[in-house]
């Protein structure tokens, strides 16, 4: 329908049409400062929550999708569906109760307002100081996984945990480097992962103090979702700047073959306690062979949107390294792959979900996120080990011993192997955004096998578990993935070009 408060405009076959870009009156500085308290405007006029969304995604299209732009339109046209379908799930499910509107507005003000629209003035100084000190932009985000023990045992887990597992940061570490990560780096968003985050303790301190203590980094933390219980959704939900993201496999045969016999059930338990509390909440999945056929179906998606209350989705494909290395036949085949990526597209334009697929979306975050780039993370294990990526085993770096040298957090940006993956991606893409290389082959290990053995890995690294050792010794696996890589460039190669490169 038109009219002055509609932006989007819905074709007669479904599918979303946006307009050009125009002179609204609007520079991008001032949508930029003037968002976010629009954006404020929803918590508190509700009944006027749909104009006001209307003008939000004026505003955001506007900033986003401009000729000016130094990416390609249909990227451009991409991240501006991204969040706008992020904008729509969080209205969504404030109306049905799900989000409280205190939760919603710390959101704000953590997240967007001091890291998308308008950082702060230390956070500018931070990064800024950054810059002038080592001459590049400082890492986005950061990745901790504080401990490797699980209260599960899954098939196939890239960080090969169970109960067995103790090793854990200890908190004076784990606090100073996200103090570092705060003060130097301008960090305002950090994912938590594992293992299984809830049971970290160090002493009688656990991940609620770190939440507490840095109350202005929103975080994000990958969950199995079993320990959430009534009394911890509310503790999330008054802390406000903590999101769970609760792994399935799919619905519940899916979810007990891979994870053990009742998960699922008190998944859905965790799920409600959430709604109950106002906290909001992710799903992640691991994409394999066996459940490509039901991430390619509606149904789950409607499922965990419309009926769990889902914000968000993050979707992984299984990489092939710590318990999968001998699994390569688990991953999902270039021909699903290509079929998941068209469903993510139409998932996001005409369903308005906001899925993220690490490897499929890659246009959303210009490529490869890894290796400490501006835009992108690093990754600390349990042990103190510093990787590009939670998907790379292997480590240049420890922060015990960076910390015991004198050293910080900082200098485990500069070692031969974090320059070599940031010079792949400058090379890649990153430096030529008007005519980037395959970023529907965004990463640096997984799609570019034969390249990271070859010019990214140094030799010195170390591996961070037997399987991750064992694999730089198996010509069979390398021999899998290259071949993988190959027939996967095949099928997607022609369209990189005609729908992004020539389409844009």
């Amino acid at each position: 329908m038109n009219g002055k408060n509609t932006f989007i405009i819905r074709q007669s076959d479904g599918n979303l049409k946006v307009p050009e870009a125009r002179n609204t009156g609007f520079t991008n500085q001032f949508i930029r400062k003037n968002l976010y308290h629009t954006l404020e405007k929803i918590s508190s006029y509700r009944f006027a929550r749909n104009i006001i969304a209307k003008q939000i995604e004026r505003r955001v299209y506007s900033s986003m999708v401009s000729k000016d732009s130094p990416h390609l339109r249909k990227i451009q046209l991409k991240k501006f569906y991204f969040l706008k379908a992020l904008l729509e799930s969080s209205l969504k499910n404030m109306d049905k109760g799900y989000f409280s509107f205190d939760s919603f507005k710390r959101l704000l003000k953590v997240f967007i307002g001091q890291s998308f629209i308008e950082p702060e003035i230390s956070q500018q100084a931070a990064r800024k100081s950054f810059k002038d000190q080592y001459e590049v932009e400082p890492p986005a985000f950061m990745v901790i996984s504080p401990t490797q023990k699980c209260n599960l045992n899954c098939t196939n887990c890239y960080a090969v945990s169970d109960k067995h597992c103790m090793a854990t940061l200890s908190y004076p570490v784990l606090h100073r480097v996200i103090e570092e990560a705060f003060n130097k780096f301008g960090i305002r968003f950090i994912t938590i992962s594992g293992g299984e985050p809830f049971l970290y303790r160090d002493g009688n301190k656990t991940l609620f103090d770190i939440f507490k203590e840095f109350n202005k980094i929103f975080f994000l933390v990958y969950t199995n979702g079993t320990l959430l219980t009534p009394n911890i959704a509310v503790r999330l939900k008054e802390l406000g700047n903590v999101t769970p993201a609760i792994s399935v496999e799919g619905f519940e045969e899916q979810t007990d073959n891979r994870r053990g016999v009742n998960t699922y059930k008190k998944i859905l338990g965790s799920f409600r306690n959430l709604r109950n509390a106002g906290v909001p909440f992710g799903v992640s999945v691991t994409a394999v062979s066996s459940n490509v056929d039901i991430l390619l179906d509606d149904s789950f998606y409607e499922f965990y949107f419309d009926q769990i209350g889902a914000t968000y989705m993050w979707q992984f494909q299984l990489m092939p390294i710590g318990k999968a290395k001998d699994s390569l036949q688990f991953m999902v085949s270039p021909e699903n792959r290509l079929k998941l990526f068209r469903k993510w597209e139409s998932l996001l334009q005409e369903k308005n979900y906001c899925v993220a697929d690490f490897w499929n979306s890659g246009i959303l975050t210009d490529g490869c996120i890894a290796y400490g780039r501006k835009g992108g993370y690093i990754y600390i294990d349990w042990n103190g080990n510093i990787t590009p990526c939670v998907f790379v085993p292997y480590s240049a770096d420890n922060i015990y011993q960076l910390y015991k040298n004198g050293k910080s957090l900082s200098d485990a940006l500069f070692s031969r192997f974090m320059k070599n993956g940031r010079k792949w991606q400058n090379e890649y893409g990153l430096n030529n955004q008007k005519k980037p290389d395959n970023w529907l082959m965004p990463c640096s290990i997984r799609d570019h096998y034969d390249n990271f053995r070859k010019k990214i890995l140094t030799g010195n690294e170390i591996s961070l578990n037997k399987e991750a050792e064992e694999s730089l010794q198996d010509d069979s696996y390398y021999e899998g993935l290259v071949n993988y890589d190959k027939e996967l460039n095949m099928l997607t190669a022609d369209i990189w070009e005609k729908e992004y490169i020539k389409g844009s």
